[in-house]
């Protein structure tokens, strides 16, 4: 995947670091709520209230960079069952 290794290679030479796009950057703005949201829900959000921004979309990407790459390396693996839902219910 050309687009992957020049990608790669370009947060390589930044430390890690790509400029993010107008739409990541609006992505992350508009995942913020749900995010607080959920903090609220689960008890959480006072540890979370005086965090930046910054750090705030630290954790999204995070979430989301762990949550896309898994998703690829299932990918190319074959389900047990070939079906879509072949986990055990966890309850």
């Amino acid at each position: 995947m050309r687009c992957l290794d020049e990608g790669s290679a370009l947060a390589r030479e930044n430390n890690g670091m790509i400029d993010k796009t107008a739409r990541e950057i609006e992505a992350l703005k508009e995942a913020r709520k749900p995010f607080a949201e959920a903090l609220t829900e689960i008890g959480l959000m006072d540890a979370f209230y005086h965090r930046t921004a910054a750090e705030i979309d630290q954790l999204l990407e995070a979430a989301v960079t762990g949550f896309v790459e898994s998703m690829q390396r299932q990918g190319a693996v074959k389900e047990r069952t070939g079906t879509a839902f072949d986990d055990p219910m966890p309850f």
